[in-house]
């Protein structure tokens, strides 16, 4: 019991730790096999050979050697699964055919220098098969390394398997000799009877349509593990191999190609080295990267190139066809005349095919870009606004939590469609007209890929440019009407001061005084004259000086002598260093009475604030016109800091520079002072 218990936890520990490293030593194993094939093909080439040859053999190599590579490395990151050790095995089986092929023709060169084996020139007659294998394999087990589930699936494997086995072989029963340099070689199979290779020719070449049925059983599988897939990294996956996957496809395009152009099947080998190159590489994106890029936008535009690349070779075949017939078959005319009529005739066919091939591959970008186009004409119509652009795109990408965000034109202020503040996110696509960022869009968990949001930008810039637009209209008008409120208010409350500072102070002195004239008049034996007299002149002289008062805070009794000189005045009444700049051309030609108080309360507020709060060791006011403004400004060097707070005096510093028609801006950084500087039109 216990020796039996002994040895079964070893076994049960040994098994699985062996069923997660045989894929990666596998891997291993072919990537050292076709090192070592790499490595004599190197020594035959010393033998000499043919400048084309060495070409062959060198090119495929390095791309076969890249596909070792990310089997090697897909298997290390992924050990358990299968699917590194087969795409080793894809470049394993082109290095292992290449080489046989720089083999044969460094025989024909030096005939007798190399040992030729029976066995190998035997089983290389049909060896061209294999080719398909590891990639059938993969598209049965990808991604995960496991076939479906059911009997039927085994059989497909088995099928990719045997087919190219039982090939093989019945090419090497072939009674017929070998191409040179083999035609002497014997059969390692043995010859069947005459009435036996009669039967087997026909069976060999029923296996031709026998393995192209499999393929197609292989991306039946795909197809039927993506409807099943359970979450969009297992769509995704499958999704980029199927892209890699359209090159096998493709090579048919090129080989129908080649025999329009050059009358022969020479360009098969630039889409066999396409297939080399993109099946690995799709294959490594898949199962390390696969959120590298939008797998949906490549795949639609694979598709897309490649209906269209085939509407265009069947066109050319056809023209090509009937011009041949009318001008002769090798005439310039006719060349032309076919080249013209295919171009005339797929003209409009391409943005028609990636319309109904966005349909069914990109259904995002399809509903999204209609969608933009549909409210595009109902607002022509009338029937809605650009502010729905964000709920458009919600309903077409199936995104609830997508937002768009709008720069305000001159701020780097965001706001929503509705004017509330809008809290940008790290993953934010800008949306740019001319060059100019205008707004930002913001995917939600379930939205699409950076390039979908990228495309979309450039899709919808021209309703987001409308709708910032009508943004900054509407701000503009509240502001004008907050603008008018306060200066309301300003008005009510300066009239309510007046006729407090009036009834409270010259009012009262005045009834005062003619109450002392009136009792003087009635006693006017008993009355001091004379001293009557001086109090009410001391009277009169107190309700002057505070008339004047009131009336300094409607005008400065100190612009009668100019804006320059009512500037000067104001620089020496406070107590810091003060200096002022104005322009000459004020003192000879002034401005407007009320540009120039406009003008002298900025510079009044200004200063008095930086009295109060500054804590500035010097101030700075100058006052020039240019273009047709009037520039006051007034600078210090403070503690700044300072912002147009509602309710302050800056703001209502602001409303009276608007209402003048000018502009106020406030300049202020703490520790760096404060620059208040108003520019109001004044006219030439």
């Amino acid at each position: 019991m216990t020796a039996r218990g002994e040895t079964a936890l070893p076994r049960a520990t040994w098994a699985p730790g062996l069923r997660v490293a045989l894929p990666r030593l596998t891997a291993w194993g072919m990537a050292a096999l076709a090192a070592a094939l790499v490595g004599a093909g190197a020594w035959v080439l010393t033998l000499g050979a043919g400048a084309g040859m060495v070409a062959y053999f060198a090119i495929g190599c390095l791309l076969a050697g890249a596909c070792v590579a990310l089997g090697v490395l897909i298997a290390v990151k992924r050990p358990a699964n299968p699917v590194g050790a087969l795409l080793t095995l894809v470049g394993l089986v082109a290095i292992a055919i290449a080489f046989s092929d720089l083999y044969r023709d460094a025989v024909a060169r030096r005939p007798g220098t190399l040992p030729v084996w029976p066995l190998l020139v035997t089983a290389s007659q049909g060896a061209w098969m294999l080719h398909y294998v590891p990639a059938s394999l993969l598209m049965l087990v990808f991604p995960d390394g496991r076939l479906l589930p059911g009997r039927r699936w085994r059989v497909a494997a088995a099928g990719v398997l045997a087919v190219p086995a039982a090939f093989i072989l019945l090419a090497g029963l072939d009674p017929t000799p070998f191409p040179a340099p083999y035609a002497e070689v014997g059969h390692a199979f043995g010859t069947p009877s005459p009435g036996l290779a009669r039967v087997l020719g026909p069976v060999s070449m029923a296996l031709l349509p026998g393995l192209l049925a499999l393929l197609v059983v292989c991306a039946t599988a795909m197809v039927i593990r993506y409807r099943r897939a359970a979450t969009a990294v297992a769509r995704a996956q499958l999704k980029w191999f199927a892209l890699g996957a359209l090159f096998l496809p493709g090579t048919l395009l090129l080989c129908w190609l080649s025999y329009l152009l050059v009358d022969g099947p020479e360009l098969i080998l630039i889409g066999l080295a396409g297939t080399l190159i993109a099946i690995p590489a799709a294959t490594a994106i898949a199962i390390l990267r696969h959120d590298l890029y939008d797998v949906d936008r490549a795949l639609s535009a694979a598709v897309t190139y490649g209906v269209v690349t085939a509407g265009l070779l069947a066109f050319y075949t056809a023209a090509t066809f009937v011009a041949g017939l009318v001008a002769g078959r090798s005439s310039p005319v006719a060349a032309a005349a076919a080249t013209a009529v295919s171009a005339l005739a797929l003209a409009p066919l391409r943005s028609h095919v990636q319309h109904r091939v966005d349909r069914r591959l990109y259904p995002a970008r399809q509903a999204a870009l209609a969608a933009i186009e549909d409210l595009r004409a109902r607002i022509h119509a009338g029937q809605a606004a650009p502010e729905r652009l964000e709920e458009t795109l919600r309903a077409a990408l199936r995104d609830p939590d997508l937002r768009i965000g709008y720069h305000l034109p001159g701020t780097d202020e965001l706001l929503g469609a509705a004017g509330t503040p809008f809290d940008s996110a790290a993953e934010a696509t800008p949306i740019r007209l001319g060059g100019l960022r205008i707004g930002v869009l913001v995917r939600g968990r379930a939205g699409g890929s950076p390039e979908l949001m990228r495309e979309i930008a450039d899709a919808c810039a021209l309703l987001v440019e409308v709708v910032r637009l009508r943004l900054e209209v509407r701000r503009a008008l509240l502001d004008v009407e907050a603008s008018r409120a306060r200066l309301l208010r300003a008005g009510y409350a300066e009239r309510l001061r007046l006729e407090r500072d009036l009834h409270d102070g010259a009012q009262q002195r005045l009834v005062s005084l003619g109450m002392a004239l009136r009792l003087a008049q009635r006693h006017l034996p008993e009355t001091d004259v004379a001293g009557l007299l001086d109090q009410a002149v001391t009277e009169l002289g107190t309700a002057v000086a505070e008339l004047r008062q009131i009336a300094q805070g409607l005008r400065p009794s100190s612009l009668d002598g100019g804006l320059p000189e009512a500037l000067a005045m104001l620089a020496r009444s406070v107590p810091i260093p003060a200096t002022v700049d104005v322009d000459p051309e004020l003192h000879a030609d002034p401005v407007a009475e009320d540009v120039a108080t406009t003008a002298y309360y900025v510079a009044s507020e200004a200063v008095a604030n930086i009295v109060k709060h500054a804590a500035a060791g010097s101030i700075h006011l100058s006052a020039s016109r240019r273009d047709g403004r009037l520039t006051v400004a007034v600078r210090d060097d403070g503690v700044g800091g300072a912002t147009v707070r509602p309710g302050a005096g800056l703001a209502g510093l602001a409303d009276r520079v608007s209402a003048a028609g000018g502009a106020l801006t406030v300049t202020s950084r703490p520790g760096h002072g404060t620059l208040v500087q108003a520019a109001v039109p004044c006219g030439s």
